[in-house]
């Protein structure tokens, strides 16, 4: 399979917002379904790591009955952290490079995932910095490199994805490269409140 491979983590509690994050309403969809349609053509492939059937607050393969060529792979505990769900679907991918997002990024744009791809081909990874922040969830990974670093984290009992920065080699990219393609950073805004929420509707009707 050629080309990078996407990633998207839905298997989380969203303890802030309350509701499952994935699910809520986002213009004719989803939040999931929109990310899974601006990341489709771009990507050899669409991962989606959920909770387990179980434990899940919401039906994944209800939500993406309808969506072809998604693969759903799913966490053997529940909501035991970013670290292990990432490396689960790390493991799923075929691309060499993948990219991989949380559940709760609607303005994410298909040229600011592909241009992060492009940038981790030379290094072991490529995350966006904002005030000083890297941000792993809405990154590339070389998976290889990535995978080891997720397993030796796991082992230690780390659960801060974060700190997986400290384990492989990282191309952090600054704000003023991020701006060049998405001006305003909208890809980075996390809907991790009703407040985050209602802000992404509005500049959704914006433009």
């Amino acid at each position: 399979m050629n080309g990078p491979s996407a990633v998207i983590l839905a298997g989380g509690r969203s303890s802030r917002m309350g509701l499952p994050k994935a699910v809520l309403p986002f213009g004719a969809s989803t939040i999931l379904e929109r990310l899974i349609e601006t990341l489709a053509g771009a990507f050899a492939e669409i991962i989606v790591v959920a909770a387990p059937l179980s434990d899940e607050p919401f039906s994944i393969d209800r939500t993406l009955e309808t969506r072809d060529g998604v693969i759903v792979e799913r966490d053997d505990t529940a909501f035991e952290g970013p670290v292990g769900a990432l490396r689960r679907g790390l493991a799923r991918a075929c691309g060499e490079v993948v990219f991989a997002c949380s559940c709760d990024l609607p303005l994410l744009r298909r040229e600011l995932a592909t241009a992060i791809c492009t940038m981790a081909e030379s290094h072991e990874a490529a995350m966006p910095s904002v005030a000083g922040m890297l941000q792993p969830l809405c990154a590339a990974y070389r998976r290889d490199a990535a995978m080891t670093a997720l397993a030796a984290m796991e082992a230690a009992g780390e659960r801060r994805l974060t700190t997986v920065a400290d384990r492989i080699e990282v191309r952090a990219i600054e704000e003023a490269e991020l701006r060049v393609i998405d001006p305003d950073l909208r890809s980075l805004l996390n809907v991790n409140t009703f407040e985050d929420y209602a802000r992404a509707l509005r500049l959704t009707r914006a433009g």
